[in-house]
């Protein structure tokens, strides 16, 4: 069992509430549910967030999504269950969570220009990272799952 630590909204309210902004930001965006949803659980598979897949498979399901489509995210270049916007949706993923090791491809960019043009791809991007510090903050101070 992980030891419990700090609550973080408790000690830095004043950044929480900062990240809590973001989120709301990002459901008044142009994204689409399912795409959130994408985004949110293909980084929270690749960063190892129990907290954030738990909370963010529940919602997909909530939002429609169907359980053999989650059981197959992390292996969605092996079927045919997604679109090919889904497929840049993940792909753009995975290479902004995993930034460091080569960036994100011009292939990739280029892509989800064409299909969703730049705005879409900017708030993508954004919502990207900001499942990214949800991970890190739930991962180093072991939020626990109810």
């Amino acid at each position: 069992m992980m030891k419990k630590r700090f609550n973080l909204a408790e000690l830095q309210p004043k950044a929480y509430k900062a990240m809590l902004g973001f989120e709301a930001y990002l459901q008044s965006s142009d994204l689409s549910k399912q795409h959130i949803n994408l985004i949110k659980i293909r980084a929270s598979q690749i960063n190892n967030c129990a907290y954030c897949l738990n909370m963010h498979t529940e919602e997909a399901l909530k939002n429609g999504e169907t359980q053999q489509r989650l059981f197959l995210i992390s292996a969605w270049r092996e079927t045919n269950l997604f679109t090919d916007e889904e497929k840049n949706i993940l792909a753009l993923t995975e290479e902004t969570t995993l930034i460091h090791q080569h960036g994100v491809s011009d292939s990739v960019y280029d892509i989800s220009v064409k299909l969703f043009g730049e705005n879409y791809v900017a708030q993508m991007i954004m919502a990207i990272i900001a499942i990214n510090g949800w991970n890190r903050i739930a991962i180093s101070t072991h939020l626990p799952i109810d």
